[in-house]
């Protein structure tokens, strides 16, 4: 077993999108079989995903520059707020008691800043989320080829590493996934073998 990280290669154009990609839509009553499909997409196609991603993030950000610029930067500034009271909440607790007044004005303060900044936020957010969803639109819908199951098989027993894979294992999404593709095929032969038995029992007592 190799401990080491890949990056998985880029898949062709033709595999990711045109020709020889065949999609059908999801079956919704059968959810395991659906995210089953979305996980071996995502490792499969995960370098095509990052570049997609990366890519529509940019379009929105030139679409709306100073609106992207002003959410990421308000994204961050709520971050590290975020941190700073998350690690400190010894001294903000001490600082609310001592100065009331400057504490309710900081609050004010922030509250307005999230609303002037709202419509930036939502950019920033839109320019996230858009990709996201195309991602798992084509995840869902893109049937798998032998070679996307080969893949995913080399990489569920431990052969090697990708970062989406680390991030599915993490999530407990490939364990599960790799269980499914090695238990339904074993419990297909255990059905058929025991088939075979009934039916060779059957024809000796005739």
């Amino acid at each position: 077993m190799s401990g080491e990280i890949e990056i998985a290669r880029m898949r062709s154009l033709n595999d990711f999108l045109l020709e020889s990609a065949r999609f059908q839509i999801p079956n919704f009553k059968d959810l395991d079989k659906w995210s089953n499909r979305v996980c071996n997409n995502l490792l499969y196609y995960q370098t095509n995903y990052f570049f997609m991603a990366v890519v529509v993030f940019l379009i929105v950000g030139l679409i709306h520059p100073a609106k992207m610029l002003c959410g990421i930067l308000a994204m961050l500034a709520a971050f590290g707020i975020f941190c700073y009271i998350t690690n400190s909440k010894r001294s903000a607790t001490k600082f609310k008691r001592d100065h009331p007044v400057i504490s309710l004005l900081v609050i004010f303060t922030g509250g307005y800043f999230v609303v002037y900044m709202l419509g930036s936020v939502l950019v920033f957010l839109f320019g996230i989320m858009l990709p996201v969803l195309l991602i798992f639109i084509h995840a869902s819908m893109r049937l798998r080829n032998i070679q996307n199951k080969l893949t995913n098989k080399i990489e569920t027993i431990g052969l090697k590493k990708t970062p989406m894979g680390l991030l599915l294992e993490a999530l407990g999404q490939e364990h599960s996934n790799m269980k499914k593709d090695f238990l339904m095929p074993n419990m297909r032969l255990k059905h058929s073998t025991s088939n075979l038995v009934q039916q060779f029992f059957t024809n000796k007592s005739h």
